[in-house]
């Protein structure tokens, strides 16, 4: 089985393109897959969209963080295929679902592995602008494989940890 961890940064913050509502136009920087199919990670630019979406459409399951909602939305800007039948587990929807809030995927790696992001998506939109690409890759890379961890965290122990509002650890039920 292909398991295809992704994630994804964007050129531009939702301030420069309007909010929200403008996802599309955020336009990709850089993405990341992880494939267990041959245990690589996998990266693309802007120019290798079409690649990407092809590797996506070739994994038997893709694994995220927000990516029904945010990466794959970013991705439609490119393609008119809808994405709507990827196979997906996106673990911050799974988690909504349960706690009716959402959790960062930081919050969830401090708690759950005792790790922490590199960055985060405003510093690889400065990263963007400054030409720097190498840096967006190696973040969003580090972004995968945390995501990995904790999906592979998830499925072994059947939850996940995150630090509440009074910074007490809480469990979150895992389901896939």
């Amino acid at each position: 089985m292909n398991t295809a961890f992704f994630d994804l940064e964007t050129q531009h913050s939702f301030d420069q393109v309007g909010g929200r509502r403008n996802i599309r136009a955020l336009k990709l920087s850089a993405a990341v897959i992880y494939s267990t199919a041959d245990n690589a990670f996998h990266h693309y630019l802007e120019a290798d969209v079409d690649q990407l979406i092809a590797d996506l459409r070739s994994a038997d399951l893709v694994v995220g963080f927000n990516v029904e909602r945010f990466d794959y939305e970013v991705l439609r800007a490119y393609t008119s295929d809808p994405l709507n039948d990827l196979p997906t587990v996106d673990m911050l929807e799974q988690i909504y679902r349960k706690l009716g809030f959402r959790v960062s995927l930081d919050n969830l790696a401090g708690a759950t592995l005792n790790a922490s992001k590199s960055a985060d998506g405003l510093q690889a939109v400065r990263w963007y602008q400054e030409g720097r690409s190498q840096e967006i890759l190696d973040y969003c890379q580090q972004d995968v494989e945390v995501t990995r961890q904790l999906y592979e965290y998830g499925k072994r122990n059947k939850h996940l940890k995150y630090r509440d509002r009074n910074y007490r650890i809480q469990i979150v039920p895992a389901t896939w």
